[in-house]
Protein backbone atom coordinates (compact mmCIF):
# COMPACT_ATOMS: atom_id res chain seq x y z
CA UNK A 1 0.00 0.00 0.00
CA UNK A 2 1.28 3.06 -1.37
CA UNK A 3 1.30 6.21 2.05
CA UNK A 4 0.65 9.88 0.98
CA UNK A 5 4.41 10.03 1.76
CA UNK A 6 5.26 7.24 -0.97
CA UNK A 7 3.03 9.21 -3.57
CA UNK A 8 4.57 12.45 -3.13
CA UNK A 9 7.94 10.96 -3.10
CA UNK A 10 7.66 9.34 -6.54
CA UNK A 11 5.64 12.32 -7.76
CA UNK A 12 8.44 14.46 -7.16
CA UNK A 13 11.80 12.11 -8.58
CA UNK A 14 11.41 13.96 -11.71
CA UNK A 15 11.72 16.99 -10.47
CA UNK A 16 14.87 15.86 -7.89
CA UNK A 17 16.27 14.63 -11.17
CA UNK A 18 16.11 17.64 -12.88
CA UNK A 19 17.70 19.63 -10.73
CA UNK A 20 20.95 21.48 -10.94
CA UNK A 21 23.73 21.47 -8.09
CA UNK A 22 22.91 25.44 -8.14
CA UNK A 23 19.16 24.90 -7.87
CA UNK A 24 19.82 22.07 -5.05
CA UNK A 25 21.85 24.73 -2.75
CA UNK A 26 19.03 27.35 -3.24
CA UNK A 27 16.46 24.96 -2.24
CA UNK A 28 18.04 23.01 0.60
CA UNK A 29 18.86 26.52 1.86
CA UNK A 30 14.99 27.90 1.25
CA UNK A 31 13.60 29.27 4.89
CA UNK A 32 10.03 31.04 5.61
CA UNK A 33 10.63 34.93 6.00
CA UNK A 34 10.61 35.91 9.77
CA UNK A 35 6.86 36.92 9.10
CA UNK A 36 5.33 33.97 7.36
CA UNK A 37 7.00 32.03 10.12
CA UNK A 38 5.76 34.03 12.90
CA UNK A 39 2.05 33.37 10.93
CA UNK A 40 2.66 29.46 10.89
CA UNK A 41 3.99 29.33 14.39
CA UNK A 42 0.55 31.52 15.76
CA UNK A 43 -1.23 29.00 13.54
CA UNK A 44 0.36 25.73 15.26
CA UNK A 45 -0.21 27.48 18.52
CA UNK A 46 -3.45 27.76 17.92
CA UNK A 47 -3.68 24.34 16.71
CA UNK A 48 -2.46 22.76 19.45
CA UNK A 49 -4.68 24.51 21.72
CA UNK A 50 -8.17 23.43 19.58
CA UNK A 51 -8.64 27.70 19.09
CA UNK A 52 -8.56 27.40 14.97
CA UNK A 53 -11.37 28.25 13.41
CA UNK A 54 -12.68 26.70 10.37
CA UNK A 55 -10.64 29.18 7.98
CA UNK A 56 -7.96 29.18 10.04
CA UNK A 57 -7.89 25.09 9.91
CA UNK A 58 -7.70 25.03 6.05
CA UNK A 59 -4.96 27.66 5.61
CA UNK A 60 -2.99 25.32 8.22
CA UNK A 61 -3.78 22.37 6.77
CA UNK A 62 -2.74 24.39 3.43
CA UNK A 63 0.83 25.33 5.09
CA UNK A 64 1.32 21.90 6.09
CA UNK A 65 1.08 20.35 3.16
CA UNK A 66 2.98 22.83 1.53
CA UNK A 67 5.34 22.18 4.08
CA UNK A 68 6.07 18.76 3.49
CA UNK A 69 6.15 18.82 -0.48
CA UNK A 70 9.13 21.63 0.92
CA UNK A 71 10.53 18.80 2.63
CA UNK A 72 10.76 15.82 0.08
CA UNK A 73 12.04 18.80 -2.31
CA UNK A 74 14.93 19.38 0.25
CA UNK A 75 15.47 15.89 0.82
CA UNK A 76 15.87 15.24 -3.09
CA UNK A 77 17.67 18.00 -3.19
CA UNK A 78 20.34 16.99 -0.19
CA UNK A 79 20.41 13.89 -2.78
CA UNK A 80 21.63 16.00 -6.08
CA UNK A 81 24.33 17.34 -3.43
CA UNK A 82 25.82 14.24 -2.13
CA UNK A 83 25.93 13.19 -5.62
CA UNK A 84 27.76 16.29 -6.88
CA UNK A 85 31.91 16.18 -6.98
CA UNK A 86 33.20 18.96 -4.94
CA UNK A 87 34.20 22.18 -6.87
Amino acid sequence: MNTSADLLDRLLDPVGRALSPEAARRLVALRADEDAQASIDALADRANDGLLTPDERAQYESLVATANVIAVLQAKARMVLLDTPAA
